[in-house]
């Protein structure tokens, strides 16, 4: 079979534009298919952090002043590229000051749906300007989610594209990209309302990612369990009935996890390795977290890690009738890395301040300290609302740490519940969004810490999980050539 041409076009890849889990999978799966001889190309935004940082980028040649036109205005770009690392991908930055150069990835301008109107405009122009016939145009996240219309309404002239297929990949459908339908002359469908959902502009609205799933060949979603969740009420967040309606063209592909980054075996960013056949360096883990986080060192102590964005869908409100208890009772650590909401953010800190020998926290994001504490941790802590895929609960499995979670989204598909009898799983996993369901499993989590030959048994069970592109990617291969007939 011949090598695909795929086109991933998204708003964020890691490690050059990153604020979650999108880059990661998108640099992921990225590499995986040029490891796989596939011919792939990246697309995203040329961000002013991005253009300010030491990231040495190249014009494209034969991808500069490119003019997209819209209704009553030109904007022009270039393509600019630098090779991903570790792989031979090479990511093609849209140069467009007017648009990028701003503070923030994302932001709440007027423009918002223009700047990313441009980015799906900019990825089908330079196809064109460069002759390249894509097999299959892999779009994520509301960002892209024009492109499927565009290729069928402004593009649909050009024969470059007659055989390419697209696929909407939905990471969060929490992010929908809803805007006024005022702004819909500004970015060239105001002739198209035909083409997009009619009870949104009853409503006088459109949304990006509606009109993706409306328009796109396939759909997929980060993990089985997530893309059963968002055709119902509970997770479809009013796109449940469109969903439903999509639902044969709808499939769950859990994300994969980039082992070269995460491996304790090998991890340049932690002072002692170790693996499933050698677990000795994750007791010497566990001491330099500790001493890094100004905590008492007790080997027989249960140290809890948290590296997380603390927000509400992060399922933090449970803490509030439930860690209390236990750090009163039990001689533990919790150890935090995060930011978001204020209400969390203090909450944690209260933790810190009233327990400063059981608890350290560190507000912000800090990679190396995620890294420390995957590996030094005994528990992990993820009690999420709800969570498309997640990936610490798979860095987690890899580090020997087993997982605590809810049984949602891609929790529940990577977790496996942990049975002392059969000494089979994973994790610990609870169904009820409740402080009592969360406080239930950390009490059976530490009985069954008290069993130190069968949590080495568990720690190796997920160490030995794969998890890795190698296995998922092959999945998305599979998905590409079934839509493409190939």
């Amino acid at each position: 079979m011949r090598p695909l041409r795929v086109c991933l076009a998204a708003s964020e890849v890691s490690p050059f534009a990153k604020t979650g889990g999108l880059a990661d999978v998108v640099a992921g799966l990225g590499r995986f298919l040029g490891r796989a001889g596939h011919e792939v190309r990246i697309f995203v935004p040329l961000y002013q952090r991005v253009a300010k940082s030491d990231v040495e980028t190249t014009p494209l040649e034969g991808a500069q002043a490119i003019d997209v036109k819209f209704p009553g205005r030109t904007i022009r770009c270039s393509i600019r590229t630098a090779p991903l690392p570790n792989s031979d991908v090479l990511v093609h930055f849209v140069d467009c000051p007017e648009l990028y150069h701003r503070e923030g990835l994302y932001t709440d301008d007027g423009d918002e749906s223009l700047r990313f109107a441009m980015l799906c405009r900019a990825v089908l122009d330079t196809c064109q300007r460069l002759s390249w016939s894509p097999d299959v145009v892999h779009c994520n996240d509301w960002h892209t989610s024009l492109i499927p219309l565009y290729l069928r309404t402004t593009y649909h002239w050009d024969r470059l594209f007659s055989n390419t297929k697209t696929l909407l990949t939905i990471h969060n459908i929490g992010y929908q990209g809803v805007f006024p339908d005022s702004q819909l002359a500004a970015i060239g469908l105001d002739d198209q309302r035909a083409h997009l959902h009619h009870g949104d502009l009853r409503d006088k609205r459109f949304a990006f990612l509606k009109t993706g799933v409306l328009h796109a060949n396939k759909l997929s979603t980060v993990s089985v369990t997530y893309a059963r969740e968002i055709q119902t009420s509970e997770f479809g967040m009013g796109m449940e009935e469109l969903l439903q309606t999509r639902s044969s063209d709808l499939v769950g592909i859990v994300n994969g996890v980039d082992y070269g980054d995460w491996d304790p075996a090998t991890d340049p960013l932690i002072p002692h390795h170790y693996s499933a056949d050698d677990p000795s360096g994750k007791a010497k883990m566990k001491a330099a977290l500790l001493q890094r986080m100004d905590l008492p060192h007790n080997p027989r102590a249960p140290v809890f890690g948290v590296v997380s964005r603390l927000t509400s869908q992060k399922g933090f409100e449970l803490f509030a009738d439930s860690i209390p208890v236990f750090l009163q009772r039990e001689d533990m650590r919790l150890c935090v890395l995060g930011s978001g909401e204020s209400k969390h953010e203090s909450y944690f800190q209260w933790l810190r301040d009233t327990w400063p020998q059981k608890v350290g926290l560190y507000r912000g994001f800090h990679n190396e300290l995620a890294h420390w504490i995957e590996a030094g941790s005994d528990v992990f802590l993820m009690p999420s609302r709800f969570e498309p895929c997640g990936l610490n609960q798979m860095y987690s499995l890899r580090y020997g740490t087993p997982p605590i979670v809810r049984r949602t989204g891609g929790l529940a598909d990577t977790v496996q519940a942990w049975d002392p009898t059969t000494r089979e799983g994973t994790g610990f996993l609870f169904d009820e969004f409740s402080s009592q369901a969360l406080a239930g499993t950390i009490d059976w989590c530490l009985r069954n810490w008290r069993d130190r030959q069968g949590w080495q048994q568990l720690v190796k069970n997920g160490m030995q999980r794969d998890f890795s592109w190698d296995r998922q990617g092959a999945e998305y291969v599979a998905l590409y050539r079934d839509l493409c007939g190939l």
